[in-house]
């Protein structure tokens, strides 16, 4: 057992635990960040799903520094791939050109940009960054996390370290769990929340959104790359949700906001009854273009796969044993590989015949032997019971009824825009996809009810299921984190705790003026943006 201690412990490097330790770092605190895989970045690495964005997000709706990292890049493609010229100088390049994203791109790319921003800081021994280290158990004093205690999953090695902030960015809330945080997990009811889109009867901590072992995937055609059969590969061919119009491995699904039925496949699709647009998956997720390289240079296009056929809706990941939640993390991942099988060996090709073994599961781009994303895509999280909870009451479209725009926070800590996009539940409920307003993130929603010294820095805010629909992507997420690292940092430059700067106007202030003069946060959305719903 080893020992160690730091001004700001952060416990997950994704997104969240990476603006929160830039954060942090800049404003002079000495930062420890750990990390459970080989890579930090969370969503856009170890998941290696693309930025889901808003519309402004070139101009607006969004910090300096996650502008600086959707910058860089597009600048890394420059600088290292031979693209075309005209695509060079295209200023807002889309290096997949995915239809999902403004910006689809390879994983290793925003890894390499990640691990570039934090680079100044552990030259000069300011951050130390701890790789396969997962978090296994917290020492507590009252109200007053002291230290939390990590696992070396190379060693089998334990280290605790001590900090006098630390920042939960976890993918699932961990902390929250190992340090009796008080936290909620899984779907509130209508009466506890008076939402319209929550649980009508008893609230169920069980239904939680569906996860998804993501992969890549090119195409060679009159080759073959089939992969083994999995071993459940069968039950899941013959796998059909009660609410879903086919079977699991199949191209029928629903369109989320509409939830008609409609059919598309890797390279087709039919548009649907009502003039929704529908394109095919491998547009989707494209994260590379070979067209914008010399001919030849690349024998494919490159897709990413985070399709509604591989969320795995059969199991939660938290409130269960870790027991548990490891079958179900494995169910996912064969699920995800049953599919491509399905697509190599038994899918309805675009051309009429059968199968597409050409399909290849392209390892080398997320890093992995099997194939899979270093770490499940995770839509839901624990999270704390905070001094103010974010409902849909203040987002949504639909409940706002003649109020127009989402509430306005006083204490904002940034700001964010997202549909309410709750993938298929562990509760077997279908999609709720629903129309709101771009919205604020409240500094009450980073506090929690009684710990004074951990903060949420992912998904683990004071949020709803319904409302962590909106509050869970790339940019909010990286927002949140970004908050949480200067709050901690300003409450030790200022000799604060948290709910100070929150209670107290000058405090919040001054805090709020730091925010955006020194570190580049936007507070509120322009009135054009405010008042248009997504």
């Amino acid at each position: 057992m080893t020992e160690q201690q730091t001004d700001i412990l952060i416990v997950g490097g994704g997104l969240g635990g990476v603006a929160g330790a830039l954060a942090a770092l800049r404003l002079g605190q000495r930062v420890i960040l750990t990390e459970e895989t080989d890579w930090i970045g969370g969503q856009l690495t170890q998941q290696a799903v693309p930025p889901d964005e808003h519309p402004w997000i070139e101009t607006t709706g969004c910090t300096n520094s996650y502008r600086r990292l959707r910058q860089g890049i597009r600048d890394y493609y420059r600088r290292n791939y031979p693209l075309r010229q005209e695509l060079r100088e295209r200023m807002l390049l889309n290096p997949g050109n995915g239809n999902v994203s403004r910006l689809c791109h390879e994983p290793r790319v925003a890894l390499a940009v990640l691990e570039e921003m934090l680079a100044p800081y552990r030259s000069g021994r300011q951050l130390e960054v701890l790789l396969r280290h997962r978090a296994v158990g917290c020492e507590t004093d009252g109200d007053r996390v002291r230290a939390v205690r990590l696992l070396d999953e190379e060693t089998g090695q334990e280290t605790t370290i001590s900090a006098a902030y630390i920042l939960d960015a976890t993918e699932l809330g961990d902390l929250l769990e190992l340090a009796r945080v008080e936290h909620v997990i899984g779907s509130e009811s209508q009466a506890q929340t008076g939402e319209l889109h929550a649980l009508p009867g008893a609230a169920d901590p069980l239904d939680q959104q569906s996860f998804t072992a993501c992969f890549a995937m090119d195409y060679l055609p009159g080759e073959d790359h089939t992969i083994a059969r999995p071993p459940d590969y069968e039950t899941w061919r013959k796998y059909q949700a009660p609410f879903w119009p086919g079977p699991q491995l199949g191209w029928r699904d629903v369109d989320p906001i509409t939830l008609e039925p409609r059919d598309r496949g890797v390279f087709h699709a039919k548009p649907l009854a009502s003039g929704r647009p529908v394109s095919s998956f491998w547009l989707y997720r494209r994260i590379l273009c070979k067209e914008y390289y010399p001919d030849g240079f690349y024998p494919s296009d490159i897709t990413l796969v985070n399709w509604p056929h591989n969320d795995y809706w059969t199991g939660p990941l938290v409130g269960v044993s870790r027991e548990e939640a490891a079958r179900h993390v494995a169910g996912g991942k064969n699920l995800s590989l049953s599919l491509l099988y399905w697509m190599q060996t038994e899918a309805p090709r675009h051309d009429g015949g059968i199968g597409y073994p050409g399909l290849r599961l392209r390892h080398d781009i997320v890093g992995t032997a099997d194939g899979l994303a270093k770490y499940v895509y995770i839509r839901e999280s624990r999270r704390i019971r905070a001094e103010f909870t974010v409902l849909e009451q203040h987002v949504g479209l639909e409940q706002r009824g003649k109020l127009v725009g989402a509430a306005i926070f006083p204490d904002s800590v940034g700001v964010g825009s997202y549909r309410i996009d709750l993938h298929v539940s562990t509760g077997v409920r279908n999609y709720i996809d629903i129309s709101n307003y771009p919205f604020q993130i409240p500094l009450g929603a980073l506090i929690p009810v009684r710990v004074e010294n951990l903060l949420p820095a992912c998904k683990n805010l004071g949020v709803t299921h319904i409302t962590n629909g909106c509050y869970r992507l790339h940019p909010v997420e990286w927002n949140i984190g970004e908050a949480a690292g200067a709050l901690a940092a300003y409450c030790l430059a200022k000799g604060l705790a948290p709910r100070q700067v929150r209670g107290d106007a000058t405090h919040l202030a001054d805090f709020q003026a730091m925010l955006v003069n020194t570190l580049g946060f936007e507070l509120a959305w322009p009135e054009y943006a405010a008042i248009t719903p997504r």
